[in-house]
């Protein structure tokens, strides 16, 4: 994990999710970049093809940003990418360009809106990214300390994918991981596959030697009860699968997935099926 890209649009979302970026620079010794795209017509932007008014100042107050931050990241410089487009389809494309291994965006919770094009399309960002993406909450207090992750274990088969990225993570922040099994069907074949999942996913961390804890917990509603549990533990980050739907033009997040993303406390690392990739 060596390059990490940050959606960007000015709003204190965006700083927000800039600074906790930073925290994962650092302690991966990774390479930032910053992303903002111009969404007034298609096409990518070079510092040497920016014109209008809007451009320019955005282009400035960018430059201001870089400055601000560039000397907290392990090379001392943010890599700046200006495209024009789709918001989604913008970051997607920068992050399969660049290989990127996160993605981060901010995000407004359920509390407020504010008229930027993260908040209107970070649900979006996180169906169609090529890579895990991060979304933070500007609300949640940033510390430079990541100590308990938390892997929630459903029945479905996607749910292991979370592991590997998890197992790599925890190790660099020398954290512990919570083994979350859900259960919420009184259905033994469907429990006992959540249980088998659970005993592969201990047998993986045992082998690289990750800090693991496993607990477990009956949940009439999945989201709910997962959003009890991070707030009674002092978890600091959530790793979840993006159950994706599918229309005839675009992905959309699951019910599960908009629900932990827009109401969790703490960031939220959301990593896509392979399948789906």
């Amino acid at each position: 994990m060596n390059t990490l890209l940050v959606a960007f649009d000015f709003s204190k979302n965006a700083l927000h999710a800039l600074e906790y970026a930073l925290v994962y620079a650092q302690k991966l010794e990774a390479a930032l970049h910053l992303i903002w795209v111009d969404t007034t017509s298609v096409g990518e932007l070079t510092t040497d093809t920016i014109a209008g008014d809007l451009r320019i100042e955005s282009k400035t107050s960018i430059d201001e940003v870089v400055r601000k931050y560039q000397d907290q990241t392990p090379q001392g410089k943010i890599h700046v990418i200006l495209r024009r487009g789709k918001v989604y389809q913008e970051v997607a494309k920068a992050a399969r360009h660049i290989e990127a291994d996160i993605i981060f965006a901010g995000t407004h919770g359920v509390s407020g809106y504010e008229q930027y094009w993260i908040g209107s399309n970070a649900y979006r960002i996180v169906a169609q990214a090529p890579c895990p993406i991060i979304t933070v909450n500007s609300h949640y207090q940033i510390h430079p300390h990541i100590k308990n992750i938390l892997l929630p274990l459903d029945n479905t088969l996607e749910t292991k994918e979370k592991l590997p990225m998890v197992a790599e993570l925890a190790r660099k922040f020398d954290a512990t991981i919570h083994l979350l099994e859900v259960y919420n069907t009184p259905i033994n074949l469907i429990r006992k596959r959540i249980a088998r999942f659970s005993e592969e996913a201990t047998r993986c961390l045992l082998e690289k030697k990750v800090s693991f804890v496993t607990e477990k917990i009956e949940a009439d509603n999945v989201a709910a009860s997962i959003l009890r549990y991070i707030e009674e533990n002092n978890m600091d980050l959530i790793s979840i699968m993006t159950d994706q739907g599918t229309t005839s033009a675009n992905k959309f997040l699951g019910a599960y997935s908009q629900q932990l993303i827009n109401n969790s406390v703490i960031p939220v690392l959301s990593v896509r099926a392979k399948e789906s990739q």
